[in-house]
Formats: C-alpha cells, sequence, structure tokens
C-alpha cells in the first residue's frame, strides 16, 4: 500500500503525507517512524527538496510607499480570512518561456484562496488575483483582515494599495530583504515547485492546466501535520464549525 501511494503520487510524497493518506483514505493506522523504515528499505526516496529554499525578495523602487510590518510574524492564526498572504513566482517552461503565479493564502488553514497565472509581471496580475480572492470570500472580509506580502513592486504600487483599502483590508509587508517575514507564502511555492509538472509543459495553457490541478490537489486532497491530518478545505470547515 505504501508502495502504491508513492507511485500515485508520482514520488513526491514522503513518510508523513503517506502516514495521512493511509490514515485517511484506507483507515490504516502505522507508526511514521515504520514507514520512514519501510521506505528506506524499499528504495522509495521522495523526489523533493531537503530543505525549503528562500528566494531573495523583490526591493520596492523608491517611488512606491511600503508599508509597516503589523504580522511580525504571527503565523498561527484561528480565524480564516483574517490574515492572508500574498506573493509572486516565477515558472519556467518550454523553451526558455516564463509565467508567473500570483498567490493568496490563508495563514489559519494553509488554502490558497485565490490565484492568477499571467504570461508577464504587468499589474493586472494582482488586480485579477485581488477580485478573485474578493470572490473566493463571497465579497465578506473579517473587520480586521490583513495582506500581508514582501515589498516587491507590485505591492507598494499606489494603485494596488488603494484596491486593498477599498476592500477595507489593512495591508502589511515584510521587511526589506527579509524574506522569513513572508515564509509561509515561500513555503508553498517550494511545495507547489515539488508537487507541479510544469518544466515539461509546451504552452502556456498546458502551464495553467498544470497550475489548477496542483492547486486543486493541494486545498482539497493533501493533508497536512499541522491542521491535524485535514487538508486546507477540511480545516477551514472544522475551524468555522467550532
Amino acid at each position: 500500500m505504501i508502495r502504491d501511494i508513492f507511485l500515485n503520487k508520482k514520488e513526491k510524497v514522503g513518510a508523513l503525507q503517506i502516514k495521512m493518506i493511509l490514515e485517511n483514505d484506507y483507515f490504516v493506522v502505522m507508526n511514521h517512524k515504520k514507514i520512514r523504515r519501510l521506505m528506506a528499505k524499499y528504495r522509495l526516496v521522495a523526489k523533493i527538496r531537503k530543505a525549503n529554499p528562500y528566494r531573495k525578495m523583490a526591493k520596492a523602487t523608491q517611488e512606491h510607499l511600503t508599508c509597516p510590518n503589523l504580522l511580525k510574524r504571527k503565523f498561527q492564526q484561528n480565524e480564516p480570512g483574517k490574515v492572508l498572504l500574498t506573493d509572486v513566482t516565477y515558472l519556467y517552461y518550454g523553451n526558455g518561456q516564463k509565467a508567473y503565479l500570483s498567490c493568496v493564502k490563508d495563514v489559519a488553514t494553509k488554502e490558497i484562496l485565490a490565484y492568477y497565472l499571467s504570461r508577464s509581471l504587468e499589474m493586472s496580475m494582482v488586480y485579477k488575483t485581488l477580485e478573485r480572492l474578493e470572490d473566493a470570500v463571497d465579497h465578506h472580509f473579517p473587520p480586521d483582515a490583513m495582506l500581508h506580502s514582501d515589498q516587491g513592486f507590485h505591492y507598494t504600487h499606489p494603485e494596488f494599495q488603494k484596491r486593498v483599502r477599498e476592500l477595507n483590508i489593512t495591508q502589511s509587508m515584510s521587511r526589506k530583504g527579509n524574506c522569513w517575514d513572508n515564509a509561509p507564502m515561500e513555503s508553498f511555492f517550494g511545495h507547489f515547485k515539488d508537487l507541479a509538472e510544469y518544466k515539461s509543459c509546451d504552452t502556456f495553457y498546458e502551464v495553467k492546466e498544470e497550475v489548477d490541478r496542483v492547486i486543486e490537489e493541494y486545498n482539497c486532497h493533501r493533508y497536512q501535520w499541522e491542521l491535524k491530518k485535514m487538508t486546507p478545505v477540511q480545516y477551514r470547515d472544522h475551524l468555522l464549525a467550532a
């Protein structure tokens, strides 16, 4: 069963993920250390990074205004929608082509609430992400909702900041050059790039299909140890019902 799960997930799951899949999908309880020993014995080595790499944050342009770091790494939250993280990452595909993925992540549930894939770094990418975020929460944010980002030029842009204020969301930013201030967002991008097969895509449309597939898998089917072995969507429902 361990081998079947490992192969079914394209060799991109470790012992903890397999333990949660066994418990949730097959009703089999097994110690994660035993799973790890069996994986080592049969050479089931996951094709994932050993550490979470953090890329350098983009520096804000001088003419744009930054916001104070109001979040201050308070990543332990229990209210869905209260603290949101956002960032953009690069996806290289085909013959040296590049796509840009903009995402918003809920700190409390780890769910990716909104995302948009673009062919360019134009401002419209983050505006459309905000529109999708508003739709995802049915145009209703908690009174003290916060959107945290790095000091990239998208987020320091006056028009972006205006649109965030119009949603009644407080904007917060990481300190200059400090990637740890937005670590959970960076962590998601690391997991995404482990799971997604976008590098083998030839067209932008194929990349988009792969992005849709992986984010659906992550939100609805990938159990997480820190979420009481639930998926982000399950944990969100759990918090709302509590």
